[in-house]
């Protein structure tokens, strides 16, 4: 028997092949709406009681069974009395609804979206345009004044707004912009609020050499925008209408597809050659706001960041006013969650950049926010570097964040805080309460950057504890948020963390084996060389030592900071057991970041097969403080196994 649909986008609806079920009365439809509203968890009786009425009759309870068994008999007709339902279950205390994810429009729509996202941009705008045809009216439609569906109807309706936007916006860079031109005059006769839109539609029309006609639609923008909401067009509307009126060759149609951020690269680019040329203070740190943005959208756009922020500063740093200074490099308050860097150099001319900055703030109780903005970024650009510095200028800026009572700061102090906090094993509960607070932080005051950053270090710790159930919940709500607010990188984390999952689970090697090279293909173009470089055979090498299979090492992979740990076990594969002795020996303590634990068990490894008493006495005592966690996991990544398996077999190996 065909699988029974359901549609939410518009008028609520089931169905099965093609016919619409009858679903008698609209509280039936009600019940039905708030069950997929629910996404297949379970809705109490006495919630759907709550939703159903403003004050229940007498026996709304019995009501409300009564909707579901009606409900029932039109999903699964075919049911033996007495039967269990397979749909529509009781569990609990009330009812879930549990429809196979391609069985809801919504749901389709959602996961429409979010593929076009990871598509290369010449298929997107097809895949958008049919993930929008799921569309039928507005979402939960008869249900628009319910209290339980407002804040679902809002989300979608934020969806499919950007959706319209982002599909115009590719047509628009891929040099289609005459396909995008009708869409949007219709999305804007419905919604005529939306300033990205008039921006496009305008762009679109100059692109298809309707000069006059985008300058009229500018100019419609503004009468709407003054008239009825008494303010001005925002800096995007103006800067391409003065673009328009000079006729500037950057509106031209590109020679090849871009993306986002090679936009916001060449925005980025242009605001800096405007803040020296004019010598306007005040946009240099607009400028770094626009580098901000530029990183979270990863690959060039991050690469970009990370090769104007330096020239930023310096020019900050020019003018000889510290405070402004201060400004310019404490605005850079993206999230981070790896604890190695990409730049080295960059971060220690970062760094250096803070430090003397510091030296020159005032003393005064007014710089401490711009102190405690130097600290935070002293600490997160001194990542994975073993010096005493790092922790104790988290520290301290913790200490002003809190003293301060600024959430905005203190998610930034904490976010260094996390930073310094792999300095030696078994740390991973320390982070799991950094992301704790993060996550409170960021619901609490709206940043989302940092209730981002709270779930992945959360799921990396709970990894780390082998409590994967935690970890799989936060990488769901991760997932959840980036696809909400476009937040691109986070989808390689959470395919790491998946394949780390494989691992773990005692799937056959192979399948685990191929789910980390799939997910290591998510890293091409992400802009992230430090998380990038070694990750791979790093990660098939813990598989291997995991599964207690010998290790294999391919000298020719590309190893990068990890090959000092690689190269002893191709020594000994050789047979050049004492080269491999003598560079086992040579090996430094692990970095102070997520994949200590992993190097340790490299370490470990290699001292066991050649006996090296030595190294297993200084392994075994850098792993102790981990037992009982999975080595490696901490990272989200890759594990190397349970550290009380390495710790047992050390521990062997000294007594024999």
């Amino acid at each position: 028997m065909d699988a029974v649909t359901f549609g939410v986008l518009g008028a609520v609806t089931a169905g099965r092949g093609g016919h619409v079920l009858a679903l008698k009365g609209p509280r039936h439809r009600a019940v039905l709406a708030r069950l997929v509203l629910a996404r297949r968890r379970v809705v109490p009786v006495d919630r759907l009681v709550e939703d159903l009425w403003d004050a229940p009759p007498p026996r709304a309870v019995g009501a409300v069974r009564t909707f579901v068994g009606d409900l029932r008999r039109a999903l699964e007709p075919d049911r033996p009395p007495r039967a269990p339902a397979r749909l529509l279950v009781t569990e609990g205390p009330g009812y879930a609804l549990r429809a196979a994810p391609d069985t809801v429009d919504a749901w389709r729509f959602e996961a429409a979206v979010a593929e076009a996202d990871r598509l290369p941009a010449a298929q997107a705008p097809d895949r958008l345009r049919a993930a929008l045809g799921e569309w039928r009216g507005p979402a939960y439609a008869e249900f628009g004044t319910e209290g339980w569906a407002r804040g679902e109807r809002s989300r979608l309706t934020e969806l499919r707004l950007r959706a319209v936007e982002r599909r115009a916006e590719l047509l628009v860079e891929l040099g289609r912009a005459a396909e995008a031109v009708p869409d949007l005059d219709a999305h804007l006769t419905e919604h005529p609020w939306r300033e990205e839109s008039w921006r496009l539609l305008a762009l679109a029309l100059y692109r298809t050499g309707r000069q006059a006609d985008a300058l009229a639609v500018l100019r419609r923008a503004r009468a709407l925008l003054a008239g009825r909401l008494g303010i001005d067009p925002g800096p995007r509307l103006r800067r391409l209408e003065a673009g328009i009126l000079a006729q500037d060759p950057d509106l031209d149609p590109p020679g090849e597809p871009a993306d986002a951020a090679a936009r916001l690269w060449a925005r980025t680019t242009q605001a800096y050659d405007r803040t020296v040329a004019a010598g306007a203070r005040a946009r240099l740190e607009s400028t770094v706001g626009l580098l901000r943005s530029l990183a979270v959208t990863g690959g060039g756009g991050l690469e970009a960041a990370r090769e104007h922020r330096t020239t930023a500063i310096q020019a900050a740093e020019e003018t000889g006013d510290a405070e402004l200074t201060a400004r310019v490099i404490g605005a850079y308050d993206v999230p981070a969650n790896w604890t190695r860097g990409d730049d080295p150099e960059l971060a220690r001319r970062i760094v250096a950049a803070a430090e003397r900055t510091l030296v020159a703030l005032p003393d005064d109780p007014a710089a401490d926010a711009a102190r405690c903005r130097l600290l935070a970024t002293v600490a997160l650009e001194s990542r994975g570097v073993r010096s005493p510095r790092g922790p104790r200028a988290a520290a301290e800026a913790e200490r002003i964040a809190r003293r301060l009572d600024d959430p905005a700061l203190l998610a930034f102090a904490l976010n260094g805080v996390f930073m310094q906090s792999c300095t030696r094993a078994g740390l991973a509960p320390r982070r799991d309460a950094i992301g704790a607070e993060l996550v409170a932080l960021g619901i609490r005051h709206g940043l989302v950057n940092h209730e981002v950053l709270g779930h992945l270090i959360r799921l990396q710790a709970r990894a780390a504890l082998a409590d994967l159930t935690a970890a799989d919940e936060h990488a769901r709500a991760v997932d959840r948020l980036a696809e909400r607010h476009e937040r691109p990188l986070v989808a390689v984390f959470t395919a790491w963390y998946l394949a780390l999952r494989e691992a773990v689970s005692g799937s056959p090697y192979d399948s685990a084996e191929s789910a980390y090279r799939s997910a290591a293909a998510r890293l091409d173009g992400a802009g992230m060389p430090g998380l990038e470089r070694g990750l791979l055979p790093l990660a098939l090498l813990g598989l291997r030592l995991a599964r207690g299979r010998p290790a294999e090492v391919d000298p020719r992979a590309d190893w990068g900071p990890y090959r000092p740990w690689a190269e002893p076990f191709t020594l000994l594969a050789e047979g050049r057991d004492t080269e491999a002795r003598g560079a086992l020996r040579a090996l430094p303590e692990p970095p102070p970041d997520l994949l200590y634990e992993a190097l340790c068990c490299a370490e470990a490894a290699l001292a066991l097969d050649l006996g090296d008493r030595p190294a297993l006495r200084r392994t075994y005592e850098r792993l102790l403080p981990a037992a009982g966690e999975l080595a490696g996991a901490g990272s989200g990544l890759l594990t190397f196994g349970p550290v009380d398996g390495w710790l047992a077999a050390i521990r062997r190996a000294l007594e024999a």
